[in-house]
């Protein structure tokens, strides 16, 4: 029993009324404070702005492919006054693009890694009856829903939605129609992630269960822990940025307004002496430690599902947690890479390639880890394997391909261009999404106690893995060719980028079979709900602390309180009867 003492024994946590009475229907999926389905309304709710996001590029990719043709069958359904005659305005194309990225990246990708997988999982791994503050992660997912809606509702608004691109650069976004509401939006999101960050970290280090030291730590878990603090971090400054753009807008200041701004032939009334690379600091300051926020979720789930369904140990655990602990660090000094364009010297642009150059290590010795994780194993082709192992070459390119963005006289060609597209959606789109379909799949039998169609599963993964190639790749070449993106008309007016232009064609059409693939999920998500094979509380024979509790768990998560000891990926141990020993399991 010494493992006992390896870590302190679970502080008391509060029933919070878990038990005492049957909650109504509000009191169960709108005000619950369980993790659990805090964490399924995060995921349910993310995966429907993820979809709305993808709906807004499939629009944005017929112009791209057609530009200046009406677009057939629902092109009346915008009104006049944003597609004319059925064809796309200048004005809602920047619409479109504006809030595609702020949906996916904002109200889609972090809710779902953090919100989503991190809420429901992370208790259940540690041994937790539930989170540190239940009515905290009740207020985030509250503030997170808000945000959503007002962000959406800004569409309604007489000078539409935002059109700044979701960087929101100034002195752009001080002018532009729309941007107020996005940014009453982005402070009710970015308050909602402030809470859960507060709450995971918490949760992480006091609510562990007998005998789980963080050694013991799923990979999973040490990822989430590492992405609360850079939410805790990176995200303040950006919410005072937010505060400021909207004094701008709204009370006459200028924190970002220049002197002597003139728009349209007027001088812009204002006191001006602001600064406009001052947001660009405050904004990526934030948004590179979110490109890891984007991505250690997801290598968390994919840890998880490679152990596995290799049925052995992960490879390199320790230098995988190290890794991810000085990417975390590491992150908050990289920023200024996207800003080699604003005239930078030379001295300080050296330091930021350097440490960019550094940044891109750990990535490395993550992903090298999971490769060779592969190596010997029995490997099992199951649905979430079948993302999992996408996961590593997509992100692969994704990192690869962003190296020459970090160089300064690389990246004078490379920057703003469809190039820059490619590269950053093959970081979070084959990449990080396919590690969310990955878990999904994997824990579906944990929230549900069913299994998800393994036929609808490796259906949904060929189409989709295919398409997305289909849809990124292209993008390399469009770029590497000078084509520049948030053009209207995709590059049509750039006599050199003809020979390329094609390829948005088969970007388009590889997105809108893309979408259609995603009927396989959708059917099958909601059909397995009830008509999916049931199965035990470890269908998957894993060893980990979450299947010790029933599937679905109830209140309280465990029948009994878990003791841990050994570490997360005890499979195929030498001499013991069975491929896998369970963290809980004595001998």
């Amino acid at each position: 029993m010494q493992a006992r003492h390896e870590s302190p024994a679970r502080p008391h946590v509060e029933d919070h009324g878990h038990g005492r009475h049957e909650p109504g229907f509000l009191g169960r999926y709108v005000f619950s404070t369980d993790h659990k389905t805090i964490g399924i309304q995060y995921a349910v709710t993310s995966l429907c702005f993820l979809m709305f996001g993808f709906t807004l590029m499939m629009l944005m990719r017929w112009q791209l492919a057609y530009p200046g043709q009406p677009l057939p069958l629902i092109g009346s359904w915008f009104g006049e006054a944003r597609m004319p005659g059925g064809v796309m305005t200048p004005d809602f194309y920047n619409e479109l693009g504006a809030m595609h990225g702020t949906i996916m990246v904002f109200l889609g990708v972090v809710p779902l890694g953090v919100g989503g997988f991190g809420n429901y999982v992370l208790p259940l791994q540690i041994g937790a009856k539930d989170m540190a503050f239940p009515r905290l992660n009740m207020m985030s997912y509250q503030f997170f829903f808000v945000g959503g809606v007002l962000m959406l509702a800004t569409f309604l608004l007489p000078g539409g939605a935002a059109q700044s691109g979701w960087t929101s650069y100034s002195p752009l976004a001080n002018i532009n129609p729309g941007q107020t509401g996005w940014i009453v939006a982005m402070v009710f999101i970015i308050t909602s992630s402030l809470l859960g960050a507060i709450n995971f970290i918490v949760t992480t280090i006091q609510l562990r269960t007998t005998g789980m030291s963080f050694w013991r730590f799923p990979f999973f878990v040490w990822a989430q822990f590492v992405t609360s603090f850079l939410l805790l971090l990176a995200f303040p400054p950006l919410e005072v940025g937010a505060f400021l753009q909207l004094m701008d807008r709204l009370a006459g200041s200028s924190f970002f307004l220049p002197s002597g701004l003139v728009i349209s032939g007027a001088p812009l009334n204002v006191a001006g002496g602001g600064n406009p690379l001052l947001w660009q600091h405050l904004f990526w300051f934030l948004a590179h430690p979110e490109v890891y926020v984007l991505i250690l979720p997801a290598m968390g789930i994919v840890a998880e599902v490679i152990a596995n369904n290799t049925r052995k140990p992960i490879w390199g655990y320790t230098a995988m947690v190290y890794s991810i602990i000085f990417l975390g660090f590491m992150s908050f000094i990289v920023w200024a890479h996207h800003m080699f364009m604003t005239g930078m010297g030379s001295a300080i642009a050296a330091f930021f390639q350097t440490t960019t150059m550094i940044i891109s290590v750990p990535s490395v010795v993550v992903l090298t880890a999971l490769f060779l994780s592969l190596w010997g194993g029995s490997i099992r082709y199951t649905t979430p394997m079948l993302f999992a192992l996408a996961f590593l070459p997509m992100f692969g390119i994704g990192g690869l391909t962003g190296l020459p963005l970090g160089l300064t006289s690389s990246d004078i060609h490379l920057h703003d261009t469809y190039y820059v597209i490619g590269h950053f959606h093959y970081v979070v789109a084959p990449g990080t999404v396919m590690a969310f379909f990955a878990g999904i799949y994997y824990w579906f039998p944990k929230a549900t106690g069913r299994t998800m169609n393994e036929t609808l599963g490796k259906l949904h993964f060929w189409l989709t893995f295919l398409c997305m190639n289909g849809v990124f790749l292209p993008m390399f070449w469009i770029g590497l060719a000078g084509v520049s993106r948030r053009l209207y008309d995709g590059g049509a007016s750039y006599a050199h980028g003809q020979h390329v232009l094609w390829l948005n064609g088969v970007s388009s059409w590889s997105a809108w079979i893309m979408g259609a693939a995603q009927i396989f999920f959708i059917v099958n998500f909601f059909w397995s709900i009830r008509g999916g094979k049931t199965v035990d509380k470890n269908p998957w024979k894993a060893t980990t602390l979450e299947w010790e509790a029933p599937s679905p768990p109830p209140h309280g998560n465990f029948l009994h309180d878990p003791v841990v000891y050994r570490g997360p990926y005890d499979y195929s141990p030498r001499g013991y009867h069975a491929d896998f020993r369970p963290q809980a399991q004595e001998a």
